[in-house]
């Protein structure tokens, strides 16, 4: 109940981007759930390519709220918005305001010998999401607009 008051005390652009955010996750996971990988890669911009290396100053703004709207949905909805689901989603947010990014696929090995794979996004020289885990891992594909 204590969410439900904390989200309608929110502006109405702010629960509107949370929905957004919301809607996003659940079409991205279930695509992960459903659709084989090399189907929904197309989708997510060009293989092996990357974005810009710098963002604009008044485009700092909308990365900021979309990266906070899919920050905060994932971890307050416990459905399993995991790296790649949260990346693939906000892909998708700041592709909608014409806001290109970088998608980064990632696996790094660990102590015993198994591997551990990672997703992330950036948007000129900020990571959106997964930027804790992001180090360590080595880059194994990308996907630019």
């Amino acid at each position: 109940m204590d969410l439900i008051r904390r989200f309608l005390r929110r502006t109405w652009a702010e629960r509107l981007i949370l929905l957004e955010a919301f809607a996003w996750l659940c079409w991205a996971r279930l695509l992960l759930l459903t659709v084989p990988f090399r189907w929904i890669a197309p989708h997510l911009g060009r293989q092996m390519a990357e974005g810009p290396a710098t963002l604009a100053d008044s485009d700092r703004l909308v990365v900021g709220r979309v990266s906070w709207a899919v920050l905060a949905v994932s971890r307050r909805a416990e459905l399993g918005f995991v790296c790649l689901p949260q990346a693939m989603a906000a892909k998708w947010m700041l592709r909608r305001r014409k806001l290109t990014s970088t998608l980064y696929l990632g696996l790094r090995t660990n102590e015993k010998a198994s591997l551990s794979a990672h997703a992330w996004l950036r948007v000129g020289d900020r990571i959106l999401t997964g930027q804790a885990e992001a180090c360590g891992h080595q880059v194994i594909a990308t996907f630019g607009d």
